[in-house]
């Protein structure tokens, strides 16, 4: 009976599913907003900045990753 719980038209599972990648899509983008921000207000220049989203950026470029290996190896 699990399945048929209907929230929007959506189970329960699709809705987990949908809302996680739109908030956690949001979050990426408020977090590049952030750190475009302190790379501005530090005036790390160019190379700085470059490198603040690399190190800053990484740990949500993981998370995307694991999305897609786990698609490409049908594991979903």
């Amino acid at each position: 009976m699990e399945g048929d719980a209907i929230l929007f038209g959506l189970t329960v599972a699709e809705f987990e599913e949908i809302s996680l990648k739109v908030c956690f899509g949001g979050l990426i983008l408020y977090m590049l907003f952030i750190i475009g921000n302190l790379a501005k207000e530090s005036k790390a220049g160019k190379y700085g900045t470059v490198w603040m989203f690399m190190a800053l950026g990484l740990g949500f470029v993981g998370f995307i990753a694991k999305g897609f290996i786990a698609r490409l190896l049908g594991i979903e």
